[in-house]
């Protein structure tokens, strides 16, 4: 997959999730309490965007290209959506970002890039599962069953479209004013999850919780950051020791990037776990909305 020391570590976060979510599928199903499948659906749409998300779907042009902003900087990337492409351009030549924040906004853009992925893979899997439901003939129990997912999908595609039109706006709004320094979060996910929690369903008193629960969720993401660039840091370390015959030399630099990598590795399990149970919390509130 030619993927850097950083991707590999997100790729097992990733693939850890995926099996810890199947393994309690299965003891779901065994007890047969997924009786319609949605779980099941969920499962794959989840592993479909790994897939992509990392190349491994067979389609060649879908693997991100192996720049990362650690690294290499931000020119040879591309963000596959013209206005995201000209919003980021703008940004770039504005002389209103330091290199510190041109970091972060290239994060809050790839991370929309990846919002809009998620997004068209679950449209592309209710339009599938839409065809098979116009060419069944006759209505039976099953097939009310299902219309139940096709509607649960649609208001997940609802939830997505949301927090993209208020991605794509705050991406714009900073883009041509610059950061507010008076913001109350910098991380992309973070700010994502405060804009949908202030439109759920949420007292005051929770509100005001789950702001303290996004503050220490924040942190766990800083820290992630530092041992990502550590990590790419001592890869690069490792590649030039490999060079030199020094094996003493090369023995401690394996010794530190093992070590970096494991932490890497727990930490973004940690962060991605975190950020699935916060989701699902806050879509709970929004569909009690709706309600």
């Amino acid at each position: 997959l030619h993927l850097s020391a950083v991707k590999l570590a997100e790729l097992h976060s990733d693939l850890k999730i995926q099996e810890k979510d199947e393994l309690s599928w299965k003891k779901l199903k065994a007890e047969g309490l997924d009786e319609d499948g949605e779980k099941e659906a969920k499962l794959r749409r989840n592993l479909n965007v790994i897939m992509t998300k990392y190349g491994m779907n067979g389609k060649k042009d879908s693997q991100l290209v192996d720049t990362n902003y650690i690294k290499d900087g931000t020119e040879s990337d591309t963000l596959d959506d013209p206005r995201l492409e000209k919003l980021w351009s703008k940004a770039k030549t504005s002389g209103k970002f330091s290199d510190e924040e041109l970091d972060k906004l290239w994060r809050e853009f790839k991370h929309h890039k990846e919002k809009i992925r998620e997004y068209n893979i679950l449209l592309e899997t209710v339009s599938r599962t839409e065809d098979i439901h116009k060419n069944v003939i006759n209505p039976s129990e099953e097939n009310l069953v299902k219309e139940e997912i096709l509607h649960n999908k649609h208001r997940e595609l609802k939830d997505k479209l949301r927090s993209i039109n208020q991605g794509f706006e705050r991406l714009r709004k900073v883009s041509h004013q610059g950061y507010d320094t008076t913001s109350e979060f910098e991380e992309p996910r973070v700010i994502d999850l405060w804009d949908m929690a202030k439109s759920a369903n949420f007292t005051e008193k929770e509100l005001e919780s789950f702001r303290e629960e996004l503050k220490h969720f924040e942190a766990k993401i800083e820290k992630h950051h530092h041992y990502q660039k550590q990590l790419e840091i001592s890869h690069q370390k490792l590649k030039h020791v490999e060079g030199t015959g020094d094996k003493d030399h090369l023995n401690r630099n394996k010794e530190k990037y093992a070590m970096l990598e494991e932490k890497t590795k727990e930490l973004g399990y940690k962060v991605k776990k975190h950020l699935q149970d916060l989701s699902s919390r806050i879509s709970q509130g929004l569909q009690h909305n709706e309600l």
